[in-house]
């Protein structure tokens, strides 16, 4: 399902590579710039260290004059507000409404007041537009009448305004939700991918727990006399936490700087 993302007399350039860094980070590439205040936004410095490496979507973007340029192969609009309108579109949350689309190739349900607007058969097939506004005075009415919905983000009653690269990565994020998403690594293959470090057998585990035990005793923390169950107690310790080899290392490599620390105080 062809995606693409416009934004409308953007201001700001750093917003512009936001924008493209939010679209890679979710597979999108399909940018479009409709009258910018910078005609050279694309190559300027604050666009480009903004993208922080989405220098691709930023190559591939389009800049045109009018919003009917922009929309060429799109069949279904979004427009994107803080606040719901007395006229026009419905305004919903992004989710559920992206739940409605990825669910049917077809759009079945026409919002009221749009029914003569609308071909109920056209597929979306085409493509899916999100619109976004200029940071300044954001999204026109007359552009918003133009959308078969409004999304609106569910955030905090009191400070509701997203700067335009994060409200574009909410909406591009439920997006890519809606149409699967990414396949992620469980748990299990998580592990599996690390490194592998072989365990310490039981030869192992006893070299090192003779060692340990001449440390301490070096130390005096052991009395030889009167050792009671305490290398038992380690040996159990030891087992229980399923030792590597790479730590057999680093404890005999600690008992060997104790018997030498040792031996230099007697010395």
């Amino acid at each position: 399902m062809k995606t693409r993302f416009v934004l409308i007399n953007t201001s700001h350039a750093g917003n512009v590579g936001a924008a493209a860094r939010a679209m890679k980070t979710m597979g999108f590439d399909d940018l479009v710039l409709v009258a910018p205040r910078w005609a050279n936004v694309l190559r300027r410095e604050e666009t480009i260290q903004r993208a922080s490496g989405a220098l691709d979507v930023l190559e591939k973007c389009r800049v045109v004059d009018t919003l009917d340029e922009a929309l060429d192969g799109i069949t279904h609009l979004c427009a994107t507000a803080m606040t719901p309108r007395d006229f026009g579109p419905p305004t919903v949350a992004p989710r559920p409404h992206f739940e409605m689309l990825s669910k049917s190739q077809q759009i079945e349900h026409i919002p009221r007041g749009l029914e003569g607007d609308l071909d109920p058969g056209v597929g979306l097939q085409q493509g899916v537009g999100f619109l976004f506004g200029s940071e300044r005075f954001g999204m026109r009415n007359e552009d918003v009448y133009r959308c078969h919905v409004c999304l609106s983000i569910p955030s905090n009653p009191q400070f509701g305004s997203l700067n335009l690269g994060a409200a574009l990565q909410v909406v591009a994020y439920e997006w890519r939700l809606a149409l699967g998403g990414f396949a992620g690594a469980s748990p299990v293959e998580a592990v599996q991918d690390q490194p592998v470090n072989a365990m310490a057998d039981a030869a192992q585990v006893a070299g090192m727990l003779a060692h340990l035990e001449q440390s301490l005793v070096a130390l005096g923390f052991l009395d030889p006399a009167a050792p009671k169950k305490l290398m038992p107690r380690l040996n159990q310790l030891f087992n229980r936490g399923g030792v590597t080899q790479e730590e057999i290392h680093i404890l005999r490599g600690i008992a060997k700087a104790i018997l030498k620390s040792s031996s230099s105080s007697n010395g």
